[in-house]
């Protein structure tokens, strides 16, 4: 499977970014890309002052614009993540589209990111997300595809339910910080496919200096063996990674980590 990546600047004039998801989408697709991924929260700037001014509903401007893209250009689409008004509720979400831009998954992030340093950082999204209540699969061509955002994928047990679930990658749109970005970015995506012995793929924005949330960039392709496929910098780029999914069965058999796992054992008892 050929997977296109976008890591764009995001702004705070809407309409500039989805034209800038759009163009990047097409380019994407000339190049082969069969799946397109989106950064974590590429139509808005990622603050809470601004989550519920740019939110929309499902069938809105921006669910239809991927809804479009999808179709136009005939591609399985991650939309990155938006944020999403549903009656009272605000949730982070990621829509997905197939290449006749129907919608066929819809990922509420279900770990909503709090950081609280003494001195330092403090940003909760609970103060403005609700969280989501469902695992998130999807498939295109075939082939299973776990789908969670950013946080989410701190939480092994996620990632491993997934797995068991018979996906084949995880796919997660994400935006860290300059703090847990140099930190745990490429450390987490690793573990998680060696973990779980399949690609992990993590797409951000591009890194604004100036902007209210400094993402750290460097999306990211991981194989099985936990080798680093592709790595982008902090800058806008697209790129499209030839994903060779037999290599999944090849490390599962050469070393059978999911089979020799001790359920009988794995319970938590009081002591």
């Amino acid at each position: 499977m050929k997977v296109g990546l976008i890591q764009m600047p995001v702004t705070s004039e809407k309409e500039k970014n989805l034209s800038y998801a759009v163009q990047s989408i097409y380019e994407c697709t000339k190049q082969g890309a069969e799946l397109v991924i989106l950064p974590e929260m590429f139509m808005c700037p990622y603050s809470n002052k601004n989550f519920p001014v740019y939110a929309e509903q499902a069938g809105e401007q921006t669910w239809k614009m991927l809804s479009d893209a999808a179709k136009n250009n005939c591609v399985f689409l991650i939309g990155g993540s938006m944020p999403e008004r549903d009656g009272n509720q605000i949730f982070n979400t990621s829509f997905v589209f197939d290449p006749a831009g129907n919608e066929i998954a819809r990922h509420r992030k279900i770990h909503l990111f709090e950081i609280d340093v003494k001195g330092g950082q403090r940003f909760k999204e609970s103060d403005v997300f609700s969280a989501g209540n469902s695992i998130t699969m999807l498939e295109a061509f075939g082939i299973k595809i776990g789908l969670c955002l950013c946080f989410d994928m701190r939480f092994p047990e996620l990632s491993r339910i997934m797995t068991l679930k018979d996906a084949q990658m995880i796919v997660v749109p994400a935006s860290f910080n300059m703090i847990t970005g140099p930190a745990h970015w490429e450390l987490l995506f690793r573990q998680r496919a060696v973990d779980n012995q399949l690609y992990t793929i993590g797409v951000a924005p591009a890194r604004d200096e100036n902007g209210p949330y400094i993402s750290y960039g460097n999306s990211i392709v991981v194989s099985p063996w936990g080798d680093i496929v592709y790595r982008a910098d902090e800058k806008p780029t697209t790129a499209v990674i030839d994903i060779n999914l037999e290599v999944n069965k090849n490390i599962r058999s050469k070393l059978p980590l999911l089979s020799a796992r001790r359920t009988d054992l794995y319970k938590v008892e009081e002591i």
